[in-house]
């Protein structure tokens, strides 16, 4: 007979999520691409820096979406075609520029959309 040395030791709860953890403005628009996507997207990368001009301050974001089948690649370029008009809601934020920079699309073996997509967000005074 196998005996479990964890078996005595008490569970311990998962703590609980912070308050406002990840729901920042990059977590937000994280969110609305996907949602743009129609859920069909998933995210491979995301970064952003600071960006700034005389008048205003903000946020430039890249970020690599990938669509796998058939359903998926066709939300994609129905992506592609929405992303640069779409309306965001980003709680203290304004989209100033959306853009796809970069597009790969593969056969095989299976239908594949990669792209990537660069942002710029203003903080909304």
């Amino acid at each position: 007979m196998l005996l479990d040395p964890d078996a005595s030791r008490p569970a311990v709860p998962a703590a609980a999520p912070r308050r406002g953890t990840g729901r920042g403005p990059g977590a937000r628009l994280r969110a609305a691409l996907l949602e743009l996507a129609g859920n069909h997207g998933e995210l491979l990368t995301h970064s952003e820096k600071p960006w700034a001009s005389i008048t205003f301050s903000g946020t430039r974001h890249r970020v690599e979406l990938q669509f796998r089948g058939e359903d998926a690649v066709e939300a994609g370029e129905c992506f592609i075609a929405f992303l640069p008009e779409h309306e965001f809601a980003i709680p203290g934020q304004l989209v100033a520029d959306a853009s796809v920079v970069e597009t790969e699309h593969r056969l095989l073996p299976e239908p594949e959309l990669r792209m990537t997509a660069e942002l710029l967000l203003l903080d909304d005074a």
